[in-house]
């Protein structure tokens, strides 16, 4: 497996041109003149590659597709590539630094590298070469504002995130199975006995995605966050133990949801429902 620590020696593999700078690289893909076949490889920086009408040998459908590809670090490409040097692409690399930096530019899309390809619609491919256009104006200016560079850099990460949620609409029987998935797992998790409260990287892992995709599909489809659905479920489940079983004292509640401290439960009960446990306990009672 060959690992990939800067633009430098990542393009040198491809056969793409020499990046001028360390933290941001933009170009063309030049397929005849590039490595059209890989072996298994990661790199140590993010990459937005865009490829049109690409070829992929090592699927089973040959149909050519247009689509936004991603990597990032840490993130393994298992059997490489094998695509047909017919296509035509552009592709942006940031360095880890520079995300660092400016953390506005790093929406979640950029880890769906192991997920989900973006395909695009022949309107969203004009919209973002006519950015890359841009972007490689400053780019190869030898007075290079990167300023600028960086808020076209934001502007294709943003239309990048506008196409997303129109293709997790255009098809969602490929994305409920996700948010159902993720329902379950909460209510599987209470069926047990608890020692901590779950977070959303929690049943990420347990399903196999990243947090920000889980995050991202969960938000989309019920209009709140994950770590919102999270905490309905904890509420609804509170509601339940304070009324029907009343010989559970509110600190033992706390506990018994994963509260690590017991003044916790209560604020965040407060914040969810505007009433403390024991209000919320003697209402339903009263009620009854």
């Amino acid at each position: 497996m060959k690992n990939f620590t800067d633009f430098k020696s990542y393009n040198e593999y491809l056969g793409l041109d020499k990046p001028l700078d360390n933290d941001i690289d933009v170009g063309y893909y030049d397929p005849p003149n590039m490595l059209s076949k890989s072996e298994t490889i990661t790199v140590d920086f993010y990459r937005i590659s865009i490829k049109i009408n690409v070829v992929d040998k090592t699927t089973l459908n040959k149909e050519p597709i247009t689509a936004v590809f991603f990597n990032s670090p840490n993130l393994i490409v298992p059997t490489g590539w094998d695509v047909e040097p017919t296509y035509q692409g552009m592709y942006l690399q940031l360095s880890k630094k520079i995300i660092e930096e400016h953390r506005y530019l790093f929406k979640t899309y950029l880890d769906y590298g192991q997920h989900e390809a973006l395909y695009l619609t022949e309107e969203e491919v004009q919209e973002i070469s006519a950015v890359f256009q841009l972007m490689m104006k400053y780019y190869e200016s030898e007075k290079r504002n990167f300023n600028v560079l960086l808020s076209y850099i934001n502007v294709l990460i943003s239309l990048v995130e506008a196409f997303y949620k129109r293709q997790f609409s255009t098809d969602p029987k490929q994305y409920n199975h996700i948010v159902t998935d993720f329902q379950q797992s909460i209510i599987d998790y209470y069926n047990q006995p608890v020692s901590q409260l779950p977070n959303v990287q929690y049943f990420a892992d347990k399903l196999g995605l990243t947090a920000n995709y889980l995050g991202d599909i969960v938000k989309h489809f019920t209009q709140k966050t994950a770590l919102e659905n999270i905490h309905d479920f904890v509420i609804k489940r509170a509601k339940e133990l304070l009324v029907e079983n009343k010989k559970l004292n509110t600190t033992e509640v706390a506990y018994e949801l994963g509260f690590e401290y017991p003044n916790y439960f209560s604020k965040f009960f407060k914040k969810q429902v505007n009433l403390t446990p024991k209000e919320y306990r003697l209402q339903a009672i009263d009620k009854n």
